[in-house]
């Protein structure tokens, strides 16, 4: 049952009817086990940070930054600081220095917690830039001070330094919080330009968490693994979400861990990027590639029939003919378990998807397996959900569901999708002209995101900003292309180029294990990845299985030139944001001689 108390004291009331259940668990790496955490460790935990933030005198809606990969520190501090009525803003862990810079001297922050010893370092190294940056608290004991650091405290030793005396004075500024409090400052990750803080209140996030509990089938019996960073706005909801409805959370310190996680605490809810699913299905695809003919066999047979069973029927709130229910029994006691054994999923509930396009193919992939996927749109300034999908109601593949409650939406120039409502930010923080160019006068908030509504389904086109005109005046949608594409067993990361050239080109990551299984099982000789990926035959193979994917495409869409990298994209580079998004204008500058040679006039296509 959802517990809609205030921040500033859901975390105790929530003690006080769970008590000794666990709500935390995480992975210790010296011991390789899971560690439970109480609800009444919880409570007393945020209880100490509360009082040792009095300590360090801090103020009411006074800006605190947490510099951390998951830990369940992070859920510590965000709590005791709302205890206080004081404001947390995240950071992600992968955070440049000057990025850091730039948002602590933003939002004068005095007090900085930061998690292993990259994240210490990187903040150290920004003190002498920051004037009003006084004191790091290092959640990490491993971590190694640098021996000029007179000032940093580990977060055992600031936990100590909370006055039991200053009960009252927590008490006080609890009871006071009012809904319109800033509760955080998300600075966005930056495609299109300089990082903006979003500002997000308690009412947003108490409007926000009525509203996805009367849509989402969370209770108190889920197993939560958490995958995002805290840091992304869906994670961060979602985590305040399942506290709230008393669902039990695994905190997933290391990305890379997150497969082993899965078989480990077998969650039944899991929110998740497309990219963690287009993974998946790769695997599974190759697993079958790889399997003896009657297991391949079996195994397309179940897909199949979880398709039409889950796909074609059920989605579309149609009952299956008897044949087939007594067939998909079959394979979903039988194969289909095994999969989703396989993938540590054979509890699953549900799994809310957004943050970016989801390829057809795989969310068919995902529903045919009989995995509910939830997919769904957001934003940070929507305090992430703006629409998913509804349990009970039919639901198409490619849609990002139906709007949640409180919402009202409208389309405006371009299609783009405007925002109104409780649940919209009021602005960026020290950026009024940001603000009046997001928000017009009315109190719409421009999205960005072009889209439109059918049958009461939300449908997403592209970001407006990303469209494309070649220079024969065609409109292009790369993110679309993309997605399509990027599903092909040998593509691990692809950008299209289109804006202002006469046919559409892509930039591609090839999986590098598969791309030399096939040089080798094909006699082709190389020396190295770039040698690897300058093959006329290995180039003519990728080109051809492209073309078998983008047959839909109108002809002016569809990639006539490839070129395949040597390295992957990344985020040293500044070729991606923190979230794994591509920055466009910056691959464009890092790979310009790559791009300009596929438009070479020997090279040139046919004209399109």
């Amino acid at each position: 049952m959802l517990n809609t108390s205030l921040f500033s004291v859901l975390v105790h009331e929530q003690a006080a009817r769970y008590g000794d259940a666990t709500v935390l668990s995480y992975r210790d790496y010296e011991r390789n086990e899971w560690l439970p955490v109480s609800w009444n460790e919880f409570s007393a935990v945020v209880r100490r940070v509360s009082a040792a933030l009095l300590s360090l005198g801090v103020e009411m809606q006074e800006n605190l930054a947490v510099f951390s990969q998951n830990k369940p520190e992070c859920l510590y501090v965000d709590f005791g600081a709302y205890g206080i009525r004081a404001v947390t803003i995240p950071f992600y862990a992968t955070s440049s220095e000057s990025q850091v810079t730039y948002m602590v001297n933003d939002a004068q922050v005095r007090y900085v917690f930061v998690g292993e010893q990259y994240q210490y370092d990187t903040a150290f190294r920004c003190m002498p830039h920051c004037p009003s940056l006084q004191k790091l608290v290092i959640f990490d004991r491993t971590v190694v001070k640098n021996p000029q650091d007179k000032i940093s405290v580990y977060f055992d030793e600031f936990l100590q330094t909370g006055d039991d005396s200053l009960g009252e004075e927590i008490d006080r500024r609890s009871a006071a919080l009012c809904l319109d409090d800033l509760a955080n400052i998300l600075y966005t990750s930056g495609t299109t330009g300089t990082s903006k803080g979003v500002m997000l209140t308690h009412r947003m996030y108490h409007d926000a968490l009525i509203a996805n509990d009367k849509v989402l089938p969370l209770s108190e019996k889920d197993v939560v693994l958490n995958f995002l960073p805290f840091t992304h706005v869906f994670e961060r909801a979602w985590s305040y979400l399942c506290i709230a409805e008393g669902a039990r959370l695994a905190v997933n310190l290391r990305p890379a861990d997150i497969l082993q996680s899965l078989q480990e605490v077998h969650p039944t809810c899991m929110c998740a990027v497309p990219r963690f699913w287009e993974k998946v299905y790769a695997g599974v695809l190759e697993k079958i590639r790889q399997s003896n003919p009657v297991q391949r066999k079996l195994l397309h047979e179940a897909l199949l029939v979880g398709k039409a069973y889950n796909v074609d029927f059920r989605m579309r709130g149609l009952i299956p003919p008897v044949s087939l229910r007594l067939r998909y029994a079959f394979f979903e006691k039988t194969v289909i378990a095994l999969l989703k054994k396989t993938l540590g999923l054979e509890k699953a509930n549900f799994f809310p998807t957004a943050g970016a396009a989801i390829p057809p193919q795989v969310e068919e992939f995902v529903h045919s397996a009989g995995i509910r996927m939830m997919a769904g749109y957001g934003l940070t300034e929507s305090t992430a959900t703006v629409s998913c999908d509804h349990i009970g109601e039919h639901k198409t593949i490619g849609s990002v569901g139906r709007l949640i409650e409180g919402l009202q939406l409208k389309f405006g120039k371009d299609n783009e999708i405007l925002l109104r409502g409780a649940t919209i930010t009021k602005g960026y923080y020290h950026k009024e002209d940001a603000t009046r160019a997001a928000i017009d006068a009315e109190g719409w908030f421009h999205t960005g995101d072009a889209g439109y509504l059918k049958n009461g389904e939300l449908f997403l086109t592209d970001r407006i900003k990303d469209l494309f005109k070649t220079s024969n005046g065609k409109y292009i949608a790369p993110q679309m292309i993309e997605s399509k594409l990027v599903v092909d067993r040998y593509i691990d990361q692809i950008v299209v180029i289109a804006d202002q050239r006469k046919f559409v080109s892509a930039l591609i990551v090839p999986e590098y294990a598969l791309l030399e299984d096939f040089a080798r099982r094909h006699h082709i000789p190389f020396t190295d990845k770039a040698d690897l990926c300058r093959n006329a035959d290995i180039n003519k193979m990728l080109l051809f299985r492209i073309n078998t994917l983008q047959q839909e495409f109108a002809h002016y869409e569809q990639v006539k030139r490839i070129t395949l990298l040597p390295e992957p994209f990344s985020l040293d580079k500044g070729e991606l944001t923190n979230t794994l998004k591509v920055k466009r204008p910056v691959i464009n500058r890092n790979y310009a001689e790559e791009i300009n040679a596929m438009y070479a006039e020997d090279l040139l296509p046919p004209e399109v």
